[in-house]
């Protein structure tokens, strides 16, 4: 990803005490006054908004058992985070929809695959 929360570099990591001392949520990145657990967070929530999902109707990626998968996947095949969003999907264990292009049982078959 080439968009940044800040120009500052990403190569230190402070404690888990701001420069004045005050404790925070976790470790944060030097420059970015964000503990790191929200930074990824909000990461995350970019790729999500850039979603073609997120501007269409979420029934065709939920489809009633037996539906038809094929607009979900349509609209996957042009969506720009779709590799992102069959990552979260795999990390995140979802059970359910269709995700980064694959339904539930590709995602399980394709996790076996892998590990």
């Amino acid at each position: 990803m080439e968009d940044y929360v800040s120009d500052a570099p990403l190569r230190s990591v402070q404690s888990d005490h701001g420069d004045d001392g005050a404790s925070v949520d976790g470790p944060t990145l030097r420059g970015v006054d964000m503990p790191l657990d929200a930074l990824f967070g909000a990461v995350e929530q970019e790729w999500q908004e850039q979603a073609l999902c997120a501007e269409t109707d979420p029934e065709a990626f939920f489809p009633d058992k037996g539906g038809s998968t094929r607009e979900a996947k349509r609209i996957c095949q042009a969506c720009g985070v779709r590799d992102e969003c069959l990552e979260y999907a795999l990390e995140n264990d979802e059970r359910f929809g269709i995700w980064g292009g694959l339904s539930e049982r590709e995602r399980r078959r394709l996790k076996k695959q892998l590990g």
